[in-house]
């Protein structure tokens, strides 16, 4: 009889963590929802049991992100240390109060994420937090810890145990992430220069952007992003569609940018209306249901 009792316990609080991670899952969605429409409709067509550790590592980013981006009145050393330490305590015991960690510490132990990634990723938010004057080796440090680690952490979800196929994709998904992370950086780039300080793009100076240093920036990102797409056509079937999703989105506003002078691209910032982005959206559905990606 006491076994039995035991058991029924057991499965009580069993069940009463299981609301808690459910709730955990539903911040984490939440915060890729209110933070970015394009990431969220890019997951919304991956395979269902792919994207609730995708909006796990993508809550998990964004927190990070906000911290060195917004939180201006307070110590963002103190706070991002603070956010690292948590993280990797929740992931070491399996749990945390936090929920948005505690749904990414979850996607980290089921998917074998790499603790490595994560700490190159600090590395990188560590490095906003001062003022940098980017050599071209910083910079391709920041972008990988910032970006490239995150499609890894991804990739990770999509090929699960296909460690052989993890390997194979390695470089695309990295160039993905950087071509996205450098597309931001040049839409971003008034925001970035005027109102924090930063300029990534090393040897270029911001004050004087001329339309030669743009084409730089614009040759580098289309290579990455071709090479990113042989990766995406290997992708399994549950990931390839909102993966692709992603990567046409981010193709337009590539497009956009390279359309624009650079004192236009230094006082304005390129948007994809959302009705654009649905048409984008059907139109990328469409060519992956014909197999012409």
């Amino acid at each position: 009889m006491n076994v039995i009792i035991l058991c029924q316990k057991n499965a009580i609080l069993q069940l009463m963590k299981q609301k808690f991670d459910q709730l955990s899952a539903k911040c984490s969605k939440a915060t890729t929802k209110h933070y970015s429409t394009s990431f969220s409709l890019g997951i919304r067509f991956l395979g269902h049991e792919l994207r609730e550790p995708v909006y796990a590592i993508y809550g998990f980013v964004r927190l990070a992100d906000e911290i060195v981006d917004s939180f201006h009145d307070h110590d963002k050393a103190v706070l991002l240390a603070e956010f690292k330490a948590d993280c990797f305590k929740a992931i070491e015991i399996g749990i945390s109060l936090n929920p948005v960690l505690n749904a990414f510490q979850h996607a980290v132990r089921k998917y074998n994420i790499d603790h490595e990634l994560i700490l190159q990723f600090f590395n990188s938010m560590e490095m906003d937090l001062h003022l940098q004057d980017y050599t071209r080796e910083k910079y391709d440090e920041y972008v990988l810890g910032s970006a490239q680690v995150v499609g890894l952490m991804c990739l990770r979800v999509f090929t699960h145990t296909h460690t052989q196929l993890f390997e194979q994709l390695k470089q695309p998904a990295m160039k993905l992430g950087s071509a996205f992370q450098k597309v931001n950086f040049l839409r971003d780039i008034n925001a970035d220069y005027n109102e924090l300080n930063r300029s990534y793009f090393p040897g270029i100076d911001m004050d004087r952007f001329t339309d030669a240093d743009k084409q730089v920036i614009e040759r580098e990102i289309r290579l990455e992003f071709a090479e990113a797409l042989t990766g995406i056509k290997q992708l399994p079937g549950s990931s390839r569609r909102g993966v692709y999703l992603a990567y046409v989105y981010y193709k337009k506003l590539f497009h956009k940018l390279t359309r624009l002078q650079p004192e236009r691209v230094m006082t304005e910032r390129v948007r994809i209306s959302n009705g654009h982005k649905l048409w984008l959206m059907c139109g990328s559905v469409v060519r992956f249901q014909m197999g012409l990606l």
